[in-house]
């Protein structure tokens, strides 16, 4: 352990060179409101990719993958490590589109409204809120205990000192702050984890996969192995539920606006997504190893464990190293919430001085939640998932909105059906109260998220976002193109998923007419047919390979 005083002067000290880093970076601007939330056009694609790198990390970095990891082993691991990439991956290919259709926007939001409307711009905001409030406190909660496990200083203390220096140079510097101390953060980052690699892995290679083998058997824990499905679909529901929430993770389309063009934010993007994906990837494997090694009253702080014993100068290097990781998230979060808050939820009247008041306030919020949850990690995992429902149940009906087929109306049902099929799921395969609970708890029997849940909420809300959308559309053509009324377009679309031989044939009828509304009708219920096929294949492969 690191000695108490020697703890909080380092806790001090690398709080200092943030606060003067921040200040300095900010002296002499003026910022517009504009500027303040968005850093249009001014940053490059190395800047950009270490902001979002060191943005999307977070301290969970030194919780999350290495107790998922010591819990489910390799599956969940890989899981984690692609959630953590793929929304960086999505952000090249969708950035540069909204970029475009919405150039003076900011949030997610903006372009939900353009195509939208009001009422699912304000439904978007407080998912956005709700997501990254939770990522806040829960930042909040991983300092307090690694600097509490590492010292011994109070739960409190870290917690209050980066919220008042993280709020000081957000308030006075907004987004071109946060981005530009992002990247010295980064730095600190991509050293520190090459040390852990070379301290971890220096005590012997081969020791270190025998004990993280021996947690994984072999069969199970190599890479061409599918045989532990348990751990699979975990897995795999971490990555619809994670790579689903981050796209409401503001800060991220905050970054696309800051990127000086399309290809600046494509590259920025990708190195993003390697460094995540190698950083959480090491995490979680290092979890594993300490389950190897045997087990822990505590699995949350497993990579901690691995550490205890080390040298003191050491240690005051990982302390280091998770300042560093939660004040380049938090600055991010802060930024971001007060971006939803004065563009969508006060639909744009909220002005420069009303948004730095807005991100004072919000610290002393999350420092309570922080506190009140301090000692129920459950109950901040639920939320997390909770909140990764919503998400789920969201992105593909909004995102499916970049073609002009869906509608306003579609999107909205859609998003909204997509937590009622989760009821559905959970009634047809249990019981309605069964399907009412994974509202509140999308776990399986292990308390990890629940592959079918996620699954129910992600292609139940695009099913119906694409049903109401063409009835909708059908709904708007002249009474002579209108040749087939909009009941008949539902139970054929009905008909089409549900029995697919069936929409094959009735859309081979359909495509081949002349007319352009029975065209579109026919090629529907193909696509209809091929869904249900598809998600057949994959329900066998889950539950009967």
């Amino acid at each position: 352990m690191i000695s108490s005083s020697i703890a909080f002067f380092i806790l001090f000290l690398t709080l200092v060179f943030f606060a003067w880093l921040g200040s300095r970076e900010s002296a002499g601007k003026r910022l517009d409101n504009d500027e303040f939330l968005s850093a249009r056009g001014s940053q490059s694609w190395i800047m950009i990719g270490l902001s979002l790198f060191a943005s999307g990390m977070g301290i969970w970095i030194l919780f999350g993958p290495s107790e998922v990891g010591y819990y489910g082993g390799f599956y969940d691991v890989m899981g984690y490590a692609l959630s953590s990439a793929t929304p960086f991956l999505l952000l090249a290919y969708l950035g540069p589109l909204i970029r475009k259709l919405t150039p003076e926007g900011i949030t997610l939001g903006d372009y939900v409204r353009q195509r939208m409307g009001r009422t699912m711009q304000i439904y978007v905001g407080v998912i956005s809120i709700i997501y990254m409030f939770t990522f806040m406190f829960a930042e909040y909660i991983a300092i307090g205990k690694a600097v509490e496990f590492l010292s011994g200083v109070d739960f409190l203390v870290p917690i209050i000192y980066v919220a008042i220096v993280t709020t000081f140079y957000t308030v006075i510097g907004g987004l071109p702050v946060s981005i530009k101390t992002d990247r010295i953060q980064s730095f600190f980052i991509i050293w520190l984890i090459l040390c852990i690699i070379l301290l971890i892995f220096g005590e012997g290679v081969e020791s270190t996969f025998a004990d993280a083998k021996a947690y994984n058997p072999e069969d199970a824990w190599s890479i061409g192995s599918i045989s532990d499905y348990s751990t699979f679909k975990a897995g795999l529901a971490l990555v619809l539920a994670i790579t689903a929430a981050e796209m409401f993770s503001q800060g991220n389309w905050q970054r696309i606006r800051a990127s000086e063009s399309d290809d600046s934010l494509r590259k920025g993007a990708i190195l993003a997504s390697v460094l995540c994906f190698i950083a959480v990837l090491l995490f979680g494997f290092l979890g594993t190893v300490a389950a190897g090694r045997g087990a822990l009253v505590d699995p949350s702080i497993a990579f901690f464990e691995l550490i205890r014993d080390y040298p003191e100068p050491i240690l005051a290097m990982f302390l280091v190293l998770g300042i560093a990781l939660v004040c380049s998230s938090i600055d991010t979060l802060q930024n971001a919430v007060v971006a939803v808050v004065s563009r969508d939820l006060t639909d744009s009247k909220l002005d420069l001085r009303g948004a730095r008041y807005a991100a004072i306030c919000m610290a002393p919020i999350a420092i309570l939640l922080a506190w009140y949850y301090a000692d129920d990690a459950p109950s901040v995992f639920q939320i997390y998932l909770i909140a990764d429902l919503f998400a789920a149940a969201t992105v593909l009906p909004i995102f499916l909105s970049l073609s002009d087929r869906i509608t306003s109306t579609g999107s909205l049902v859609g998003a909204i059906f997509g937590l009622i099929s989760v009821v559905i799921y959970g009634t047809i395969t249990s019981d309605l109260q069964i399907g009412i609970d994974y509202l509140t708890n999308p776990t399986n029997e292990f308390g990890l998220a629940n592959f079918e849940v996620f699954s129910s909420a992600l292609f139940g809300s695009a099913i119906m976002t694409i049903i109401v959308s063409e009835v909708e559309n059908s709904q708007k053509l002249s009474e002579i193109e209108k040749q087939i009324d909009s009941t008949t377009v539902i139970l054929l679309y009905i008909l089409s998923f549900f029995i697919p031989l069936a929409g094959f044939i009735v859309g081979a009828i359909y495509a081949s007419k002349d007319e352009e509304h029975y065209k579109r009708v026919g090629k529907n219920c193909l696509i209809f047919s091929v869904i249900n096929i598809i998600i057949g294949f994959i329900m066998l492969a889950v539950f009967f390979a």
